[in-house]
């Protein structure tokens, strides 16, 4: 039987850390602020969005949703970001995809300021990490959230054989240079990739973000490994599951995260804890 990686519980120890470094700020009259800009009507966005603003206003963060309908003029939305770049309330800026077609993602995602860039997207911050470069600066929150539950977890990684599946800039690219950083030794790998299952059964540590469910399942995973399952696929019944089929491949598997409750969760914690780190280093440890 695998030991579960418990996303959930491990986030409400990371958001206690953050909402006591939020109140040492607070209390030197810094108050971390976090906007988020939501086009359209998504359910699944609007969802992502409200939990977050819990999460923020429970943190004592200053937390601002910027709404806009389907059809916003993409100049709008750069307007938009083009005053929080300038308010120095806001410390994070995120904007919640899917976008709509219309706009242009790149270019919107372009237009943050890279140092209140909370999702680690602007070429700026990307370079930095694939260059690993020293300093401070932000990564993508999924990534950031499954690196700490390697740590939490002590998972070997240096020598690691590790699999990627799933090439996104949300997820696998960045998490590949965190993972080459850290000295594994990485394959990213889609969904097309020829003899994709050849390449998973020889993972030490097999990370999985398809978007579709129950993609890989007991076949597909070497005994022993660690699988970390970023999924969130709904099945027909409305219940929701993940990339990798649990019930299969939970009993040969040394570790595993569920879904939900696996990474979903430190994905948010991650978000809220590097507001807070935004917030610090903007004001260069002047706070």
């Amino acid at each position: 039987m695998a030991i579960l990686i418990d996303g959930k519980q491990l986030a409400k120890k990371v958001n206690q850390e953050t909402k006591a470094r939020a109140e040492k700020l607070i209390a030197k009259g810094i108050k971390p602020g976090i906007a988020v800009v939501l086009v359209g009507d998504d359910p699944a966005s609007q969802i992502y969005t409200r939990n977050k603003h819990r999460l923020a206003v429970k943190m004592g963060l200053k937390s601002d949703l910027y709404r806009f309908p389907t059809d916003v003029k993409q100049a709008t939305v750069l307007a938009t970001i083009k005053e929080l770049n300038a308010d120095d309330s806001i410390d994070a800026i995120i904007v919640q995809e899917p976008l709509p077609d219309h706009l242009d993602g790149i270019v919107i995602t372009n237009a943050i300021r890279p140092d209140k860039d909370v999702d680690g997207l602007h070429p700026l911050n990307l370079g930095k990490l694939y260059a690993n470069q020293p300093g401070n600066y932000p990564v993508a929150c999924t990534p950031r959230g499954i690196m700490r539950m390697f740590d939490h977890y002590e998972v070997k990684l240096a020598g690691a054989n590790v699999v990627i599946v799933g090439r996104s800039i949300l997820v696998g690219r960045p998490l590949l240079s965190l993972l080459n950083n850290a000295n594994a030794t990485v394959t990213m790998a889609g969904r097309h990739t020829k003899n994709l299952k050849t390449l998973t059964r020889q993972a030490d540590i097999l990370i999985v973000a398809t978007g579709i469910a129950h993609f890989i399942g007991k076949n597909d995973v070497k005994p022993g490994a660690v699988v970390i399952d970023v999924g969130m696929d709904r099945l027909p019944s409305g219940k929701l599951t993940g990339d990798v089929d649990f019930n299969s491949v939970e009993p040969v598997a040394k570790m595993i995260t569920p879904v939900p409750g696996g990474v979903g969760p430190m994905t948010i914690a991650s978000l809220m804890e590097q507001t807070v780190d935004l917030a610090e280093w903007r004001r260069n440890g002047q706070e």
